[in-house]
């Protein structure tokens, strides 16, 4: 259960997100995406790389403790990586994916409007996850996955429909986005998840995939109008967009990670449009309609369901390494 409350605290980062743009100055999506991934893919990097560097000073000494099974000692990238293939091309379609997604998202909000993008991206995150890891890692969901989901999936959609705008006619092309941000998703779920079967530690493979984002996303900053970002309220929405609902919360949930299948987190992370709307009433004074209600309940019930099934089938191991040390 631990794992999953790792995840669902991740869940509420990503959900302060909205609530964060709307409180700061206007910017540029693209530009406010690049920033982000900078400062929070770069703040994982540095971590990434000091418990690395304190790991190999422990070794130096003498005074490391041998890792468990199943993660790798403090800083160390994993043995069992450096025996594989595969773990830095997965690192480089893990950073693809961090990068694929917000353009991706905004694209399709801004074809089909934010009902039906968040809808489509959202609730195609956790079907693609699961169907790849199906296909890939031959483990089934589980059908309390195919439940919780469908429940999650139907919840985000009522709520969407209730509280957002769309066009009367739907892009395919917009809606080809929104999907292509839930692959994006997907991506790197399963390349974080690859990286941690191989005995790397959740912030080096965070660090890893967001690093190398981090370092693509600088040139994209620079080439957008950041002026905002020179502003004390443009400088606070900037950090705290890059080191909680991205720093923060990718830590927790390459923690959660850890120990749950890539499809359970997927759907577990939709509790971050139930933290959004909440957020919405509670800070920005947003009205919601019954329906909107109803579909907090629904999306809520399918994150308990799946919460709950998870926690009853997890088996006892070692503590859950956040920060590098198991």
């Amino acid at each position: 259960m631990r794992s999953v409350l790792l995840v669902l605290a991740a869940a509420v980062c990503f959900g302060t997100t909205g609530t964060a743009q709307a409180l700061g100055p206007d910017a540029d999506p693209l530009s406010l995406g690049a920033a982000r991934i900078f400062i929070g893919g770069g703040a994982l990097a540095a971590i990434a790389l000091a418990v690395h560097v304190a790991g190999r000073r422990d070794d130096a000494t003498g005074t490391s403790v041998a890792p468990t099974s199943g993660g790798s000692g403090a800083g160390d990238l994993g043995p069992r990586s450096r025996t594989r293939f595969g773990p830095w091309a997965a690192v480089v379609l893990g950073a693809l994916g961090v990068l694929a997604y917000q353009p991706a998202f905004f694209a399709g909000t801004a074809a089909n409007g934010v009902a039906v993008g968040t809808v489509v991206a959202l609730g195609s995150a956790p079907v693609l996850t699961g169907v790849l890891d199906w296909v890939l890692r031959r483990r089934f969901p589980g059908r309390a996955w195919i439940v919780a989901t469908a429940l999650a999936t139907a919840g985000v959609a009522i709520l969407a429909a209730a509280t957002g705008t769309g066009p009367s006619a739907v892009d395919p092309l917009g809606v080809a986005a929104s999907v292509g941000a839930g692959a994006s998703y997907a991506v790197y779920t399963l390349a974080g998840k690859h990286l941690l079967d191989r005995g790397w530690t959740a912030s080096a493979s965070m660090g890893a995939m967001f690093g190398v984002a981090a370092a693509v996303s600088l040139p994209v900053l620079l080439a957008t109008d950041a002026a905002w970002i020179t502003t004390p309220e443009g400088l606070a929405m900037a950090l705290w967009l890059g080191l909680v609902t991205t720093t923060g919360a990718y830590l927790l949930f390459g923690a959660g990670l850890r120990r749950l299948t890539p499809a359970t987190v997927s759907t577990l992370t939709l509790a971050e449009p139930l933290t959004a709307t909440l957020l919405g009433v509670l800070l920005l004074q947003e009205q919601l309609p019954g329906t909107a209600i109803t579909g907090l309940f629904v999306l809520a019930s399918g994150i308990v369901l799946l919460a709950v099934a998870s926690g009853r089938r997890m088996p006892r191991r070692q503590p859950i390494d956040v920060g590098g040390r198991a």
